[in-house]
């Protein structure tokens, strides 16, 4: 029983509101499971020796311009030097990945107000 439940916390994706604005559900369903809910990466990162650095820090994301959040979440991050990135383009729409840019971008401030 106890390692059905470790597996489960493993694989299950992160649990998703469902009164939550689109935005932050397409962050839920594909990105909190290396992320964090709040950008600062997971335990489950952790455990897969996996560092999706911390995206609540607006020193890292203030000098990436938006067409290249855009790139590294459709087209993944092999092209652009960040392997452990997935690709999303085939799941994800351009407008929803667009969505994720914007959702990206406001981390930094959503952290803020949250300290």
């Amino acid at each position: 029983m106890a390692l059905a439940s470790a597996l489960a916390l493993l694989f299950l994706p992160h649990p998703v509101p469902r009164n939550a604005p689109e935005p932050t559900r397409l962050w839920l369903r594909n990105c909190a499971t290396c992320h964090g809910a709040d950008g600062g990466g997971s335990w489950r990162a952790t455990l897969l020796l996996m560092r999706p650095g911390d995206l609540r820090d607006p020193a890292r994301l203030t000098p990436l311009p938006d067409d290249y959040l855009f790139t590294l979440i459709q087209q993944g991050g092999a092209t652009l030097g960040k392997p452990g990135m997935p690709a999303f383009g085939y799941h994800l729409t351009p407008e929803q990945v667009s969505a994720l840019v914007r959702y990206v971008r406001e981390l930094p401030a959503r952290s803020a107000t949250r300290r």
